[in-house]
């Protein structure tokens, strides 16, 4: 990383706690909670914002949703960790490779395209939306709290992704071989 971060063998109070936590849910403590080390409020606050998020949609919409956002950020830490959910729950590694190359034709349901597709649009041009790009996604079946998750989850992606990156926080090592198979699908 670009800064220092607290050690595992220096953190105290809060952030002993989350890293303890973090070991034991997860076997290792993620370069994103590193990140955020000099603020653990800020990464409780985060973690609590994201749950509040995920726990409205369901896993494969959400993970496809942030994986969009993640596509259109460029960032290859968020790519790996939520493709690597993906793949836990269901999504094999060639179907990974061909929503990563083109998730149009990656044998998706079309409100799962048109949500990604709603993702992407938000990081690249929020500023350009309609109602008619709201009114497509009412017509596919969602719900308009539905679509404010999908919102909040890509601008919470967002904040997530741009701060891992510029302060350089890379991939975990525990996905390096899904790194592996899908490095040349991801960006530098």
């Amino acid at each position: 990383m670009f800064i220092k971060t607290a050690p595992e063998a220096e953190a105290e109070g809060k952030l002993r706690e989350i890293y303890e936590g973090d070991r034991k849910s997860l076997g290792y403590v993620p370069n994103h909670a590193r990140v955020f080390s000099l603020r653990p409020e800020v990464l409780q606050a985060w973690r609590a914002f994201q749950g509040s998020i995920r726990k409205n949609l369901p896993l494969r919409r959400y993970e496809l949703v942030t994986l969009a956002a993640a596509r259109a950020l460029n960032c290859r830490y968020c790519l790996l960790a939520h493709g690597a959910i993906l793949n836990k729950n269901g999504v094999s590694v060639d179907q990974l490779r061909a929503i990563l190359t083109n998730f149009h034709d990656a044998g998706l349901e079309g409100a799962e395209v048109a949500m990604m597709e709603f993702a992407q649009r938000i990081v690249r041009n929020a500023n350009e939306m309609t109602q008619a790009n709201i009114d497509a996604l009412r017509a596919l079946g969602l719900e308009d709290v539905e679509i404010l998750d999908i919102a909040l989850a890509t601008t919470m992606r967002c904040f997530a992704s741009k701060t891992f990156d510029a302060l350089g926080a890379g991939p975990d090592a525990a996905y390096d071989g899904l790194e592996h198979q899908l490095s040349d699908l991801l960006p530098g």
